[in-house]
């Protein structure tokens, strides 16, 4: 018992190691954009063994920044699960690691029947279980043409832990 005591007290003074997550190859940094904007495309913490993804809310963007999929709700639910994807995979993670989403919708009353069937779909296709936390919410987005954005939390074990 001490010895977790003793464990326990060194924990606390250990800092947390934070650095931004990033894949290129999918979708730029939102600081090239044309109107350059102030956040990373995730955040990993390091704490003490687990590692805490926050994937910032994601859209169809290639990776030169620009919207794809104009006008084409399911084509940019794709493009995002896509981009999310990527993100988890530059840290070694994947959708079996997500235990939160929040998911922005333009217009939730025409599109979420076809948001619930294709992010169904997706994690069947993934065979995930359980499914991750999730709330859905009908907001106005950053950009005008685009119809969905979905932030993710995921969470998982360090290497060697």
């Amino acid at each position: 018992m001490r010895e977790i005591i003793d464990q326990a007290a060194i924990n606390v003074n250990l800092p947390i190691i934070k650095r931004a997550v990033a894949n290129h190859t999918l979708l730029n940094e939102a600081y090239a954009y044309a109107k350059p904007s102030s956040f990373s495309r995730g955040m990993r913490l390091d704490l003490n063994g687990i590692v805490v993804l926050l994937i910032s809310g994601t859209a169809s963007i290639d990776e030169q920044g620009v919207s794809v999929h104009t006008g084409d709700f399911r084509s940019q639910l794709r493009r995002t699960f896509k981009n999310i994807s990527g993100l988890l995979e530059s840290e070694r993670a994947s959708w079996h690691d997500v235990v939160r989403t929040t998911c922005y919708l333009r217009d939730i009353h025409r599109d979420y029947a076809v948001f619930n069937e294709e992010r169904t779909a997706f994690y069947r296709d993934l065979g995930l279980k359980p499914l991750p936390a999730s709330t859905d919410i009908e907001t106005i987005l950053c950009r005008p043409e685009l119809l969905v954005e979905i932030e993710v939390i995921a969470m998982l074990r360090a290497e060697g832990q």
